[in-house]
This record gives structure tokens, sequence and C-alpha cells, in this order.
């Protein structure tokens, strides 16, 4: 199947030599929710102004629901719609307004356009005929993503769609986002919430420095993190624990409290505490952490950064 997006060594290099995108090979398989992650000054941004059109590329071959965006360029610009991280509209027109312009600009026919469908999908309805000005932050976050759908496209890019509102709006667009991905759309979301890319998708690709440092299913990048927490509370104060094999360090967190921190594949949580007991130490409580995907970004885009 023709995947969603294909990248072959795009680069972008901009004019006093910073290279924002350095030969970046990606493919976003369609039909997914695709994260696509990484710390501020990645090249998130520029990758994705390029699939839109808004910024040239210096080389390599970039390509939106099969269609090269040099040799087809309409195509795959119709084939694409982009919610901004930013807030940026007419704030004079109406969220009907709005829509309908946006539908004009795409050519979509009036007897196709769907503006009243998607204000009831982005529960806007009721403001259809109210300057946008007067929205919510909320409201004109929803906004922007019923513009980037009328035109119908099969791939949606979020780009920070959560960025700065509350959690019960949070809630409400992650469940429409799997809405809209269980209606055929293929989505690749661009988030700072590491939690937020966890729950939705189900593959991720990391960015680091303009390069792809991760590309592969969430589970199995979850896998990579390996190192495991195991906070202890002891019946009585201690200047240090003994040392114990398969503990790879360890963090005081108070005068009975550490963060005894191992390799998950060397060492069971068990079989650390039995080892601690066996040392003398009286443990009176136990809490433990699964590594999360915090944990495989940090590290990996630490390690990209020391290479």
């Amino acid at each position: 199947m023709t995947p969603a997006i294909r990248l072959e060594g795009l680069t972008k290099l901009y004019a006093g030599g910073k290279r924002a995108l350095d030969d970046v090979f990606l493919e976003v398989p369609a039909g997914l929710i695709f994260g696509l992650l990484g710390p501020n000054g990645a090249g998130k941004s520029t990758l994705i102004n390029i699939l839109a059109g808004l910024v040239t590329k210096t080389a390599g071959r970039a390509e939106v629901w099969g269609f090269d965006i040099d040799e087809h360029p309409r195509n795959a610009r119709v084939s694409i719609g982009v919610v901004p991280q930013e807030l940026v509209f007419d704030a004079f027109f109406t969220p009907y307004e709005t829509l309908e312009l946006q539908a004009g600009l795409f050519g979509v026919p009036r007897s196709h356009r769907r503006t009243m469908e998607l204000l009831r999908a982005v529960s806007l309805e009721d403001k259809a005929h109210a300057y946008a000005r007067t929205l919510s932050g909320g409201m004109k976050r929803r906004l922007l993503i019923a513009k980037a759908l009328v035109h119908a496209p099969p791939v949606l890019i979020l780009d920070e769609p959560t960025a700065g509102v509350d959690i019960e709006l949070r809630q409400m667009l992650w469940a429409y986002v799997r809405e809209l991905n269980a209606a055929g759309i293929t989505i690749i979301l661009t988030t700072h919430y590491l939690e937020e890319a966890e729950e939705l998708c189900a593959r991720i690709a990391i960015m680091n420095h303009g390069r792809v440092v991760a590309d592969a299913p969430t589970a199995d990048l979850l896998a990579m993190a390996r190192e495991k927490r195991v906070d202890v509370t002891l019946g009585a104060d201690a200047a240090e624990l003994a040392e114990l094999a398969g503990l790879a360090r360890v963090e005081r967190l108070g005068p009975r409290q550490f963060a005894l921190l191992h390799d998950k594949g060397r060492v069971t949580a068990g079989a650390l505490l039995a080892r601690l007991q066996a040392a003398g130490h009286e443990v009176v409580d136990v809490t433990t952490r699964e590594p999360d995907l915090e944990d495989v970004f940090l590290d990996l885009t630490r390690r990209e950064g020391r290479a």
C-alpha cells in the first residue's frame, strides 16, 4: 500500500548554513495515527512546512498520498490538511464564513461543501455565526481542525493540537482524533506531551538535529526502555545502601527513602528487594514505576547529542 507520506533524502539548508533537515528518510503508513516527536529545533516544523508547500526543500524527494510535491504540487497539497500550532485566522470572520472561504480556496463546489457538518463535528454549530474573535481558545483550536478538513484530505497533520488547552478539552480532542482516524484519515501528530503520543499513536518517529533517530511501533519504542525504578522506604534511617548486584544506581529521596534504578532485563524488582533485606535493611513500603516513552525520548535525544 502506498504510504501516506514518503520522504527520501529530504534536506533543507537555510541561508547562513543552518541545516534544518539532514537527509531524512521516512515513511508514514496510510491509516495510522503517527507521532512525530522531537525537541524544539529538531526540524519538525520545517518538515511539515515543506509538505504543506510553505517551504522549499534543498534536496531529496517528498510525496503526499503518492503525489510528488514537485511533480504534482496541486494534488499533493489537496491531499493534506494542516492544523498549525498558532491560532491563525481572521478574527472578524464567523466560523461559518471561515470554512466557506477555505473551501472556496481549495475549489470545493458549493454542493460538496460540508460547513455545518464540520462545525457540528467539532461542537461549534451554535457558534457558526459568531465572530471568531469571541471564541474561547479551545473553540478556536477546534475551528482550526474543521478548517483543515474542508477539502476532505486523506492526510491530516496536527501540530501541537492540545498546546495550552485544559484537560477536558484535551480528552475531547483525543476522542475526535480517534474518530477521524477510524473514518480513514491518516493522522500525523506532533506534540510535546509524550503521554499523548503514547496514548494515541501506533507508530512514532523521533527527530533530533534535523535527523530521524528512531522510527518504530510505539510498543517497540517502549520496549527499548529497560531501566525500571523501585522506590523503597526503609524501617530506619540509612546513610547509604550496601552495593546490590544488578543495581544500576541509587537516588536518595529522604532519610529512609531511596530510588533503586535497575535494568529490568538483568534483575527483577523482587530479586532486588530480597537482596536489600539480606543486606540487613527492613523494607516497609515499595512503589515501582515502569519506564515510559519519556525515558526513551530523553535517552535517544541525549545519545544523539553526544554523537
